[in-house]
């Protein structure tokens, strides 16, 4: 769970990547356009007469100025198209329609909701949302839309409808789902909304209220996330909605701390910016402009000499980049890699220089990372009365220092091996190679062991198109099913393979489940093939050993569901007629109501609701109810049990909708299995005919 958590969130602090993205060309018009248009700077530099209003040259910078507003006052909307996207598995532009609609419909509903009932009455409860009348929601109202909308569009954007509404599945059926979705949404929100909302402006209350002790855990936090790539996830409520503070500006209640000092930018009558909004922003720039470039030149003095012209021109690229940029990845990696105790020293020194800039009121903004351009833009283009820009500079030549001297000191002490020093290699790092490093330990499992396996026998990881299962095997879609080795995939312990033109389906009964798990999480990791050794000369022929049966008394499996008991044989499926699975029987239902066969326990309840696996004392039994059903996605099926329930002979285990099932187009044919069928000596069937719940079909010895 904790892994599945944690995957999640990287997920979702990656998706959050593409609209943050977008801040630096809007941030870089809004600065120049606001800076070279405000007048009493033109007035300051003389240089009215070149820029000033009515020149063609100021028209420029107010288009900019305007170009650069747009897309800070509207990030609601382009997060949740961006996040939609982010988190689409396929299909990522009918992801990012489905989002765009899915926010207007919600606002939309929101605002017939204050037009009938009214506004909720507290201070900046609503707000204008594209031209919409709506909830004060901010970026976390995008977000919303983005990750709902993703997580429908992962679900139906496969789905098919019966053939008379065939025209709207697919792809078709996302934009659908979701506007009847958010339709809902909006009226919810209505409600709940202003809690969430004076439950957030609480906490910004309590954060505020924290000082400089609460800045200084902010810029340690953030720095610590980095390795993980969830610091993006950290900051941005902070950047953009109430957590990080609220503030009326021309007029304007502003919420998150770079709207504000965004909002304070464009308008002339702000004297010096708001150190409640920049105490999240201002403290990048002294260590990354000045100390991690210190850190660096310790790194290049402790090389050995040998390797220092190699190593020096390596760090002195990776210091310039994160000093011009602030993209220090290559810089915090190499260190974080061989070294983890430097980067903690790194990240309570980021704490502090937030917490110093917080102190001595230096309020320059930024739109990505803290570097020469953001202070410039941002800071020194807005005069040091608006911004104290200069403490950046007196506070980044001691942190220069600093980092310089205790890096060098922890190098030499406790011989870290830093680039070029000792047997280390003249190279910097970066997030790949610690993830590669991580995947190198997993790989060690036995899990990892059989999906790289799997892999192989798909053809490789780019061969592979698409992964899902049902109740018994693996589905997947490859590119060139010529690629496919049958041999490598029966070898990881799948009892058969099936291929259906680009299909390609694996059989390894009800653990299946777990074997995609583990099968998505190797891919996503960067997994590929097993390589494959020469095959070994086939040994001699030795006489078959038998294997071993369990012994005792017979055990009788009665029927779960009336009908007509038939051969396994006649099941319109391979997998079950072929035994792929295991001996049993199948019955075509005359009605639509499933219980236990005998006296059992319920081991599992698959998601989609068609199948139930269930034990008895050495027995391991599977009931699947109709053929293909997995793509109904549990629709037609009410199922009264769970895992770890006790039954009874003759107890309900659910029923189901035989209509709605056929009206779908799925036969109705429940195989039931018995699916460790190798550990008995007989599993014999009763003659094929009408039964009814209670009679016998199986008899295990």
């Amino acid at each position: 769970m904790k892994d599945k958590i944690f995957g999640v969130l990287q997920r979702v602090g990656r998706s959050f990547m593409l609209p943050i993205a977008l801040l630096p060309v809007a941030g870089l018009f809004l600065g120049i356009g606001s800076s070279f248009t405000n007048e009493t700077m033109l007035e300051t530099y003389g240089l009215m007469g070149i820029l000033g209003p009515g020149t063609v040259a100021n028209s420029i910078l107010n288009v900019m100025n305007a170009a650069g507003s747009i897309v800070f006052d509207n990030l609601a909307l382009i997060f949740a198209i961006g996040v939609a996207i982010g988190m689409a598995k396929k299909e990522k532009e009918v992801a990012a329609l489905a989002g765009a609609i899915a926010f207007f419909i919600m606002h939309a509903s929101i605002s017939a909701m204050i037009e009938n009932f009214g506004a909720p009455n507290m201070d900046g409860a609503t707000a204008t949302v594209c031209g919409i009348n709506s909830l004060q929601m901010g970026v976390f109202g995008g977000i919303i839309v983005g990750l709902g909308v993703a997580a429908l569009h992962n679900k139906f954007y496969k789905i098919e409808l019966p053939q008379v509404l065939s025209f709207f599945g697919g792809t078709r059926f996302v934009p659908i789902i979701s506007a009847v979705v958010y339709l809902v949404v909006g009226i919810v929100m209505y409600f709940i909304w202003p809690i969430v909302q004076s439950g957030i402006y609480a906490l910004g209350a309590l954060v505020l209220s924290s000082g400089y002790a609460g800045t200084w855990l902010y810029g340690f936090i953030e720095r610590a996330l980095i390795p993980f790539g969830l610091h993006h996830v950290f900051y941005l409520p902070f950047w953009q909605t109430a957590l990080g503070g609220t503030m009326e500006v021309g007029g304007v209640v502003v919420e998150g701390a770079q709207n504000i000092f965004f909002a304070q930018l464009a308008d002339p009558t702000v004297t010096h910016y708001a150190s409640q909004a920049c105490r999240f922003m201002t403290g990048k720039f002294p260590f990354m402009i000045f100390g991690l470039p210190g850190g660096a030149l310790a790194m290049y003095h402790c090389a050995n000499p040998e390797n220092r012209k190699e190593v020096g021109g390596l760090l002195l690229s990776a210091a310039l980049t994160g000093m011009l940029t602030g993209i220090t990845e290559p810089i915090e990696f190499t260190f974080l890699f061989v070294a983890l105790p430097l980067y903690v020293v790194h990240c309570v020194l980021a704490g502090l220089s937030y917490m110093l800039m917080h102190i001595l009121n230096c309020t320059v903004g930024m739109t990505f990372s803290g570097g020469i351009i953001d202070l410039t833009l941002f800071g020194i283009m807005q005069g040091n009365a608006k911004t104290s820009w200069i403490w950046v500079i007196v506070v980044g030549v001691v942190y220069f220092a600093v980092y310089y001297f205790l890096f060098r000191f922890m190098i030499t002490k406790f011989d870290y091996q830093t680039p070029g020093r000792g047997d280390a290699e003249n190279k910097l790092y970066t997030r790949a190679d610690v993830n590669a490093a991580k995947d190198a330990q997993n790989s060690a499992g036995g899990a990892d062991a059989l999906s790289a396996q799997i892999v192989a026998g798909l053809g490789g990881r780019a061969n592979i198109s698409d992964i899902d299962c049902c109740a018994t095997r693996l589905r997947m879609t490859v590119h060139d099913s010529a690629k496919v080795d049958d041999g490598i995939l029966k070898s990881t312990g799948a009892s058969g393979v099936i291929h259906k033109g680009q299909g390609v389906q694996v059989i390894y009964g009800p653990r299946v489940t777990v074997i995609k798990s583990n099968l998505e999480d190797f891919l996503e990791h960067g997994g590929d093939a097993a390589p494959q050794a020469a095959p070994a000369p086939a040994p001699a022929p030795e006489a078959p050993v038998p294997a071993e049966k369990k012994a005792g008394p017979a055990v009788t499996l009665c029927a779960p569901i009336t009908g007509k008991l038939i051969p396994l044989s006649e099941v319109k499926d391979e997998v079950f007629s072929e035994g792929m699975l295991g001996d049993g029987a199948a019955i075509e239902p005359t009605e639509g109501k499933v219980v236990a066969p005998c006296d059992c326990e319920v081991a599992n309840v698959f998601d989609t609701k068609h199948a139930i696996g269930l034990v008895a004392g050495d027995l391991e039994l599977l009931i699947h109810i109709g053929i293909d059903t997995v793509r109904l996605n549990g629709e037609g099926y009410d199922i009264k049990v769970k895992a770890g329930d006790t039954l009874k002979k003759g107890d309900l285990i659910g029923t189901f909708d035989m209509e709605a099932i056929k009206k779908a187009g799925y036969p109705l044919t429940t195989p039931v299995i018995v699916t460790n069928s190798d550990d008995f000596a007989e599993i014999a069937m009763q003659p094929s005919g009408d039964v009814k719940t209670g009679d016998r079909i199986l008899t295990v010895r």
